[in-house]
């Protein structure tokens, strides 16, 4: 592991400390209040995730702080990921859609990709992602992804009122859930193995690898009060699921799948239905859908909800190959997709997790 010295900063200049290894759970503790200072932050803002990517994928997290007179003035964190297939990238962060450079000013933010290039450097990665919601100007940074949005719905007082915004055609089909004998069940890790089944067997048909039980088991112990798991079950078989996540003004749902076979039944409609009722019951003011390509399924989808795209914009520091090699829409990873939507669950359920865990 590279060794990080928390040498003494100047009076007057802004310089970057980076934590890892035993300094880290009272480092990320101590910027908590920094990371998630404001009245509309999401729970993934939290420091505590490098814990949770540290046990749900093995990854080795790094906290980099800006510091300025003996005061925090920003936060960048990163995980380092790590695959014999793919090889080495340093990530602001895995698996979830935002994070990236929160700082007091440009000078902090500077300072703070600075220090995020040398640390790749430094560890030989491909390269070094930043998942942002504006441009960074750094001539370190270079391509960038900006195929994709935020959907994001701004949420009533109300469940009455939510059923009032969404319109006529989406609670029709809301109501065709809730007529076709359907039932929905909250809880957290005792439905880790109904979500798993209906998201493994969703990533399958997609054709993606999914990543394994030990990340939402992770995500609901560090979290037991903020996250949770919603199913629909069709008699006791669960065809649908999804992970919500409640921050401070805003929850968010980085996980949901349904199966296909069900689509007639609107179990996805039912699913999300309750998903936003859920956080409207909690008192958040944005639901936040996720990511979507433009005009794509997903983006649609979200859509008819009354969800708006917001600006998504991942940044780049190059040190081998390109970022576009890891897409999934990458030609050449086309012929592997087919072949992977073909495979028996169970198979994928066993060998995906160990690919998953190394896909930036």
């Amino acid at each position: 592991m590279v060794a990080h010295a928390l040498s003494p900063i100047p009076p007057g200049s802004v310089g970057v400390r980076v934590h890892a290894g035993p300094d880290l759970a009272t480092a990320l503790a101590r910027l908590r209040p920094y990371a998630t200072a404001g009245d509309r932050v999401p729970l993934t803002r939290d420091p505590g995730w490098l814990a949770v990517l540290a046990d749900g994928f093995g990854h080795r997290p790094y906290a980099l702080e800006a510091v300025e007179d003996d005061r925090t003035v920003g936060y960048l964190p990163l995980a380092l990921v790590r695959s014999v297939l793919f090889g080495r990238f340093l990530v602001s962060l895995p698996y979830l859609n935002s994070n990236g450079v929160r700082a007091d000013s440009p000078a902090a933010a500077a300072a703070l990709v600075d220090r995020a290039v040398r640390l790749a450097d430094e560890l030989g990665v491909r390269h070094l992602e930043l998942r942002q919601e504006a441009a960074l100007d750094h001539p370190a940074l270079g391509p960038k992804l900006l195929s994709k949005v935020h959907m994001r719905l701004a949420l009533p007082d109300s469940a009455a009122a939510l059923q009032k915004a969404v319109g006529p055609k989406v609670r029709n089909q809301v109501r065709k859930g809730q007529k076709a004998g359907l039932t929905v069940e909250w809880g957290g890790g005792n439905l880790t193995a109904a979500f798993h089944q209906v998201f493994a067997r969703n990533m399958r048909d997609l054709g993606t690898p999914v990543y394994g039980r030990g990340l939402i088991r992770a995500i609901l112990n560090y979290y037991p009060a903020d996250a949770e798991v919603c199913v629909v079950r069709h008699g006791r078989a669960p065809v649908a699921a999804a992970l919500l996540l409640h921050g401070v003004g805003v929850t968010e749902v980085p996980s949901a799948s349904s199966l296909r076979a069900y689509n007639p039944t609107c179990a996805n409609m039912l699913l999300y239905w309750h998903l936003l009722e859920r956080a409207v019951g909690r008192g958040q003011r944005v639901f936040d859908f996720g990511r979507s390509t433009v005009d794509g399924p997903t983006y649609r989808f979200k859509k008819q909800w009354g969800a708006t795209p917001e600006p998504a914009v991942w940044q780049y520091y190059v040190r081998a190959g390109s970022p576009a090699e890891m897409r999934p829409d990458n030609p050449k990873y086309q012929r592997l997709i087919r072949i992977w939507q073909r495979l028996p669950v169970p198979v994928t359920r066993w060998i995906g997790p160990k690919i998953a865990r190394g896909i930036p």
